[in-house]
């Protein structure tokens, strides 16, 4: 099925229902939604027929709105990373042959320099901001003076564009239909039990693939209340969930943090939140245990990325009384194997699956994983396995009872004397530390060893040394001798680089402390 048809059968029994609640106060029912994208997607096919749109927006109605306009068109919108640089985005709109940009207030600025810098000759700005530019037009004029008959959609049925993290290297553009991600939605619907009467708070980027199709999509298409925060604030999500009463959320890591921290200092009436989503990062079993405390013990720690399309793994709530910080199990449209891992520039075998208590590298097929890069052939050539399979990237252990667990990135292991670590298991290690906040494991080069393993802490205890550290990981009863850092930065009330999806910059890490 293809979701502009799910969305019409929304429309037609949920009409008159809320939509979407902005943080500055406006609000549309469904039948406003569907109005305002007929008109919108009418406007861009005059404009520009035939051709894909790009939206560079903060969370809002705006950048819903044209996603939806999109698929009503059937030719996708590209949906740009709004915290990347004009450069970056210029970068990364070639490939996508995108002729139209929407943009709002808060990106006017880069919009406009995208716009000079691209072969892209048509603009339309919704926001309140005075735009003088010969090539731009203002949101609501383009509406109010846009047809109201229905769209006449495209055979390819394209959703749009979703980039890659970026995190060592230029974002990738990927490509999804709209019944690959209708997979994904129903697929959380499933999971969750979501229905037409729950309120679900919006603050991590729209542009993601776990916001948008693990979230903004599974609730439309459920007819339930999109409340959208356009830059994530603890205090002001925690009231938004207090005034709306407000039934789940959507929080990587970082945010989960920040959000027990604060419910834990300020006790705001959240008492209707019965479901938050995680993921994007390593979710620890402190943090199970710290939301569940402060916000709801209804934790769903979930697992995907950008290429495979729907989440790939999920585990309820429940799971993580025996199973804390497992990612689950292979969620219902999605096959997930754990295999023997291969070298960077070698294919993993799908039959070679590791033993209970092994780790391995996660491979995934099913029908919502994208079908490679545009126009990265050899990027492509290294993503899928015999054709159908997905490589990850990423290194799981698999218990008794087959739940996963993610230990760290084949790309970020470290061999040091032959041995392979994985950062991610030496940190998680440092950071049940008293005095540490966040770590970070790098593997810098070593004569001798290959690579020694040096790590980067920061903390508010200005006591904190190399040698209390060093001392605590000799003693941890979970952490090999081999894996323990040889090679200690301490950083005072400071944090750690990070992606909006809560992931490390490590390259900015070494660029910063360990360049020579």
């Amino acid at each position: 099925m293809n979701f502009v048809d799910t969305f019409t059968r929304t429309v037609r029994r949920h009409g008159s229902d809320t939509a979407i609640v902005s943080d500055d106060g406006r609000s549309m029912t469904y039948e406003d939604l569907d109005d305002r994208t007929t008109r919108l997607a009418n406007a861009i096919d005059e404009r520009v027929p035939e051709q894909r749109v790009a939206t560079l927006a903060i969370n809002g109605p705006a950048a819903i709105e044209t996603m939806i306009a999109s698929q009503k068109r059937g030719i996708g919108n590209v949906q740009l990373p709004f915290r990347d640089s004009p450069g970056g985005l210029v970068a990364m709109l070639e490939p996508t042959d995108a002729s139209l940009l929407v943009f709002d207030d808060a990106n006017a600025e880069k919009a406009l320099e995208v716009l000079d810098r691209t072969e892209i000759d048509v603009g339309i700005h919704a926001g309140e901001r005075s735009i003088e530019h010969d090539a731009v037009e203002p949101y609501d004029v383009v509406l109010s003076d846009a047809s109201t008959d229905a769209v006449e959609t495209h055979p390819d049925h394209e959703h749009g564009v979703f980039y890659t993290s970026g995190t060592t290297s230029t974002p990738k553009a990927v490509l999804f239909d709209q019944e690959q991600l209708w997979h994904g939605s129903t697929q959380v619907i499933m999971e969750m039990g979501i229905d037409e009467t729950d309120t679900a708070l919006v603050t991590t980027p729209w542009y993601h693939m776990v916001t948008c199709d693990a979230w903004i999509l599974p609730h439309i298409q459920a007819g339930a209340t999109l409340v959208v925060q356009s830059d994530f604030d603890p205090d002001e999500a925690l009231q938004l969930v207090d005034e709306h009463d407000a039934t789940g959320a959507l929080a990587v890591p970082t945010q989960l943090h920040a959000l027990a921290d604060c419910q834990r200092e300020n006790e705001y009436d959240i008492e209707t939140l019965s479901y938050i989503r995680t993921g994007g990062s390593i979710v620890t079993e402190a943090l199970v245990e710290k939301a569940a405390e402060h916000l709801t013990r209804g934790v769903y720690n979930t697992y995907g990325l950008t290429e495979g399309g729907p989440n790939l793994t999920f585990a309820h709530p429940w799971v993580q009384d025996e199973h804390t910080g497992s990612i689950g199990k292979e969620s219902f449209v999605s096959e997930v194997r754990v295999v023997e891992a291969a070298e960077p520039d070698e294919d993993p075998d799908p039959n070679a699956t590791v033993d209970p208590g092994e780790s391995g590298e996660i491979l995934v097929r099913g029908p919502g994983t994208c079908n490679g890069y545009m126009d990265r052939p050899e990027e492509t050539d290294w993503l899928l396995v015999e054709d159908e399979w997905v490589r990850t990237g990423d290194v799981a252990e698999v218990d008794e009872d087959g739940f996963l667990y993610i230990t760290g990135r084949v790309d970020n292991m470290i061999v040091s004397g032959g041995e392979n670590i994985y950062p991610e298991e030496v940190e998680e290690a440092i950071e049940t530390h008293d005095g540490v906040d966040e770590a970070v494991v790098l593997g810098l080069e070593d004569e001798e060893w290959g690579h020694r393993v040096a790590c980067v802490v920061c903390t508010e205890d200005d006591g904190l040394c190399e040698d209390d550290l060093d001392q605590f990981c000799k003693d941890h009863d979970e952490l090999a001798d081999f894996k323990r850092p040889r090679e200690y930065v301490v950083v005072i009330e400071g944090s750690l680089p990070r992606t909006d999806t809560g992931t490390i910059e490590r390259e900015t890490v070494h660029l910063e402390y360990f360049a020579e």
